[in-house]
């Protein structure tokens, strides 16, 4: 299956081709401008150095994905996600934590509702097709 044509970088002036928004020269850049001017004060403070370390430490005991892992697939993980979500109690404690894949992590956190306001993005969907 073919890919979708390439577009140019969205930093301003870089004339590079990606399949993303930013070209990989400019994806630490953007992601560093979201962090210090667009995200929540009080999330960036849950999700600090503290945090980057803990994380750093589980990933190495916990390399792969622990769903697919029960499917019977090997996927390296890239997300560490909090089954009890710390704006209801949770902890950074490893046994409140779980190495996902991006799809897996994506998966759990619509089912809870963890975004969206609660409500996941299909029932969302639902109601802006009815009006």
């Amino acid at each position: 299956m073919p890919y979708k044509p390439k577009k140019p970088c969205a930093h301003h002036g870089c004339p590079e081709l990606t399949l993303g928004k930013y070209c990989p020269a400019h994806q630490k850049l953007a992601a560093q401008h979201y962090e210090k001017y667009q995200r929540d004060p009080a999330t960036r403070k849950r999700y600090g150095r503290v945090w980057q370390r803990i994380r750093a430490k589980y990933v190495a005991e916990h390399p792969l994905c622990e769903q697919c892992l029960a499917d019977g697939k090997y996927t390296p993980v890239e997300e560490v996600h909090h089954i009890l979500p710390l704006s209801k109690g949770g902890t950074h404690a490893p046994d409140n934590l779980m190495s996902l894949c991006t799809v897996c992590h994506s998966t759990i956190t619509a089912k809870e509702g963890g975004r969206w306001g609660g409500v996941p993005p299909l029932a969302i969907a639902s109601a802006d097709a009815g009006r």
